[in-house]
């Protein structure tokens, strides 16, 4: 898999677009919900896929990593 730096950006930046979480980031998305998603199904599209990357980094605890992209002096962090 050719993982595009672009594609964690998405977890940082993209806001979920519907549901009880609606416009919390999706890596600020708790953990069981993102399990909910994985036993019911993710959505299509690029949000499922961003919903099932970040529901395999919060399972194996690496969601750190993820961190300094949206930290005030990275220039990523802001919108």
């Amino acid at each position: 898999m050719d993982l595009n730096p672009e594609i964690l950006l998405d977890l940082v930046r993209m806001e979920m677009p519907f549901g009880k979480y609606k416009g919390r980031a999706l890596l600020d998305l708790p953990e069981p919900y993102l399990v909910w998603f994985a036993g019911a199904g993710f959505p299509p599209g690029k949000l499922g896929e961003r919903l099932a990357l970040l529901y395999e980094i919060k399972l194996n605890g690496l969601e750190a990593i993820l961190e300094p992209l949206r930290a005030p002096g990275s220039p990523f962090g802001s919108r």
